[in-house]
Parts: C-alpha cells; sequence; structure tokens
C-alpha cells in the first residue's frame, strides 16, 4: 500500500506540478555510467581489431579517406558558392538572412530495453547545451528530437515511436500532411490525407517547419505505399523514415541560428562539432 501511495503521488506530482524533472534529470545523471558499461564491449572490439590491422589496410583506408577529402573539399566549394548566391539575392529581395543551422556531432551510447518506446542514448547533455525538444539528425534524414536530458547524456525520441509525429510537406508539390510513427522502424504513417490528393509512391516528404519543433526542409522519409479504398475519404499511405534509426552510431544535434547582428556567420575551426546540418544530412542522399 505504502509503494502505492508513493507512486500514485509521484504520479499526480510529474502531470500536475512537474516536480519530478529535476528527479528524472539527477537519476538519468546517476545511470549514465551504466550506458557507458554497456558500450563498452562495442569499444573494447573495435580497439582488439584495431591491434590487428595490417598496414596495407590502413594504407588503402588512407588512400580512400583521401579521395573523399577531395570529393568533400568540392562540395564544400560549390556549397560555399550556392550559400553566396542565396545571400545575394536575399539580400536583393530587402529579405532577412537566413544563416544554417548549426549541429554538434554526438554518439549513440544505448537504446531503450522497451520494445514498445523506440527511444536512443546519447552522450550529450545539458553541459553540451542540448533542450528539450532539439531535433537529432543522421546522414540520412531527421532521426527524431530529444525528450529527456541530463549533464552528460540525453533520451531521444525517434520518428518511428508510435507517439511521434513530424509535419511534413512533399518536396514535389508542397503537399502539407503529418507523418506519424507506427511503432515499427521501417514504417511510418501520413495522416488525414484526402483522396483527392496529388501524392505518389516515391515522393520524398521533408520536414514543413510548422509548429517551430523541427527545422525545415530535412528529409524525413519516402512514400512506399498507397491505398486507396472506396467510400472513404481519406487514403491509408505508408512511408519508409530515411534516417537509419537502427543502425547510425553518429547522428547530429541541430540548434537554432543564432541571433546576430552582423550579416556574415561565424566561422568555426572546430568542424567536428559544429558544422551545418543540411550539407550532413543531404551526404546521404548523394
Amino acid at each position: 500500500m505504502l509503494v502505492i501511495i508513493v507512486s500514485v503521488a509521484l504520479i499526480v506530482a510529474d502531470q500536475q506540478f512537474d516536480r519530478v524533472t529535476p528527479v528524472r534529470s539527477t537519476l538519468a545523471t546517476a545511470l549514465t555510467p551504466v550506458y557507458w558499461l554497456g558500450n563498452a564491449p562495442y569499444q573494447v572490439s573495435d580497439w582488439v581489431a584495431g591491434l590487428f590491422t595490417t598496414r596495407e589496410d590502413v594504407k588503402q583506408e588512407n588512400e580512400d579517406l583521401k579521395a573523399r577529402l577531395l570529393i568533400l573539399e568540392r562540395r564544400a566549394l560549390k556549397y560555399a558558392a550556392l550559400a553566396s548566391e542565396n545571400n545575394e539575392l536575399r539580400r536583393l529581395m530587402n529579405s532577412s538572412e537566413l544563416l544554417d543551422d548549426r549541429v554538434i556531432v554526438s554518439e549513440v551510447v544505448g537504446v531503450s530495453p522497451d520494445p514498445y518506446s523506440h527511444e536512443i542514448i546519447i552522450n550529450k547533455g545539458l553541459s553540451d547545451g542540448l533542450q528539450i525538444g532539439q531535433a537529432i539528425l543522421d546522414a540520412h534524414g531527421l532521426m527524431g528530437q530529444v525528450v529527456q536530458t541530463s549533464q552528460v547524456a540525453s533520451r531521444v525520441l525517434l520518428v518511428s515511436d508510435s507517439s511521434h509525429a513530424v509535419p511534413v510537406e512533399v518536396v514535389r508539390n508542397g503537399l502539407r500532411a503529418i507523418l506519424l510513427g507506427t511503432g515499427d522502424s521501417g514504417t511510418l504513417e501520413l495522416v488525414h490525407v484526402p483522396d483527392t490528393a496529388d501524392i505518389r509512391e516515391g515522393d520524398l516528404l521533408v520536414s514543413s517547419g510548422l509548429g517551430g519543433r523541427f527545422p525545415r526542409g530535412y528529409p524525413v522519409a519516402e512514400v512506399s505505399q498507397i491505398n486507396k479504398e472506396s467510400g472513404e475519404p481519406f487514403v491509408t499511405i505508408r512511408a519508409r523514415p530515411k534516417a537509419q534509426l537502427n543502425q547510425s552510431r553518429l547522428v547530429l544535434i541541430v540548434f537554432p541560428p543564432k541571433s546576430s547582428a552582423s550579416s556574415e556567420p561565424e566561422a568555426s575551426d572546430d568542424l567536428p562539432s559544429s558544422i551545418p546540418a543540411k550539407e550532413a544530412a543531404q551526404e546521404g542522399q548523394g
């Protein structure tokens, strides 16, 4: 009875007065070593595998990285030219200049054991400036959003969770809709789409930016199946998430653009910790 009374009191305090959030954050910080310990076997196996790498393998990897670097440098030059042209057009249109979203790189260190909850743990938290609601990407598209933070780790709700929703639009024609998680990591669902809507299999869905939670223009999913039933006002539309929800180990945490009096964004030498998020999200598309 004592346990039941305490549980009910905690539930009421959390739902009505939001008093348990600091306690939850403190407990998450205390449990961070458990996440690291769970990730230790992978790091140890990776370290052991590196001890037996041959000189030829290292040389080949070095050559591959050099080739990749040349490709990325060429793309960076192209993106810089496009950004400069875009900013100049905005000035001519007497519009406010749009700064690129900034991101930091984080690593997935844990996965929720609850089969009905699609969540991951990343190794960045309040000490890195994270806040609840920030969007999380991998190299292919939108993965989810931060739902809980501690000092050195955060919990991320994936787009495939049944309680998650993303406002999206079709790239081909700008049609807006809501994309819901289904509890299946490989399937998402568009809801309340009328049977007269112009949407096709293969259409790319990107975040629309409505609601202000997710930045606009990031790939979210691709339409994979459309079922129309006679007499029904809406169609059933399934989509495949672009992000590799169960495979990506490195993710990008999106920060909103900083307000600056200067029209030129500050350059950063710390490339691994601050890079244009849209370029990183589009690398998987290329």
